[in-house]
């Protein structure tokens, strides 16, 4: 198995592995590439990896950025500008070499729409820039339906037998295809709003997290997600909105609705604007929370949060 060379302004391979050799085949050799160049390397990718990679690398590894993915990508929306977006843009020069690992076995059907859209997006946000992005794919342990949409977000596949163009290649497709309506909330109490009620609605709701067991820094992480996406819907999405709120074991879920509609695909996964206000609203909703899921339409948007208490 042969890591892909840096032979475009934009690299995005999926690795398909079957065992822990075919992984350190795949990733080992792409981290020396560009260490060799002399460029940036950052390896985000589960932190049971790391120390069988540290031990490959040997003293080199002390050369590569080493990030824990369920941690710092434990809602996909955050990996764009978290993660992948924050390493490139702290490079001033040259190309940048990641391996990103975003789906793993342990991912639930909740996340699993965010993870493809996440992996088609990258396509967009790093289009024309000179940056490698390596995404490891757990052929074993992950579900014909993930590696075939895989195929649709990589435009090259590499596994035992090579390298080889995708002919699913379809990014546009995977966001359409998961830009699902969500599933009705089992049980939920619920406040309409507008620009009157923004206080008031930002109290209940932090009142009502608080009952359902979001204590701390995470119910403060959820104000603020609250207070954002709720003016949001004042100001873009068509003066009003509903916001509901209930409990999924560990976790607290709320949902903002309204008229408006995302046209952008990447809302919330760019960087915050330098220099001028605004532009921020979704970005820190996607930082703060454990999962975000949107489903948008020409009759309205729902963005949904998941809270870990």
């Amino acid at each position: 198995m042969h890591a892909l060379p840096a032979d475009g302004p934009f690299s995005h391979p999926a690795l398909f592995y079957w065992d822990d050799q075919q992984y350190v085949e795949g990733t080992v050799p792409f981290i020396l590439n560009g260490l060799e160049a002399g460029e940036p390397v950052a390896v985000a990718v589960p932190a049971a990896r790391h120390g069988m990679l540290k031990e490959q690398l040997g003293r080199f590894a002390d050369a590569v950025r080493f990030i824990d993915m369920t941690q710092a990508g434990r809602n996909p929306g955050r990996i764009i500008p978290g993660v992948l977006r924050a390493f490139a843009d702290a490079q001033p020069h040259g190309r940048v070499w990641i391996i990103g690992e975003p789906i793993w076995p342990q991912r639930t059907d909740v996340e699993y729409p965010a993870c493809a859209q996440h992996e088609a997006l990258i396509n967009a946000a790093f289009h024309g820039r000179a940056v490698s992005i390596l995404c490891p794919y757990d052929a074993a342990g992950l579900d014909a339906t993930v590696l075939a949409d895989a195929h649709a977000t990589h435009p090259l596949i590499i596994d035992p037998g090579g390298r080889r163009t995708s002919p699913a290649y379809d990014p546009e497709g995977i966001v359409a295809r998961y830009n699902q309506p969500l599933a009705p909330p089992p049980t939920a109490t619920a406040a309409d709003f507008g620009a009157p009620e923004l206080a008031s609605v930002r109290r209940w709701a932090t009142g009502r997290a608080r009952e359902l067991g979001l204590t701390g820094s995470r119910l403060q992480d959820m104000e603020l997600a609250v207070a954002e996406l709720t003016t949001n819907s004042v100001v873009h999405g068509g003066g009003s909105g509903t916001l509901r709120i209930w409990s999924e074991g560990q976790q607290v879920v709320w949902e903002v609705c309204d008229r408006g509609r995302l046209a952008d695909p990447l809302a919330g996964r760019h960087p915050a604007p330098a220099g001028r206000p605004g532009g921020r609203g979704l970005l820190l909703v996607q930082l703060v929370a454990d999962l975000v899921r949107m489903h948008t339409s020409e009759h309205g948007t729902t963005v949904r949060c998941y809270f870990t208490c």
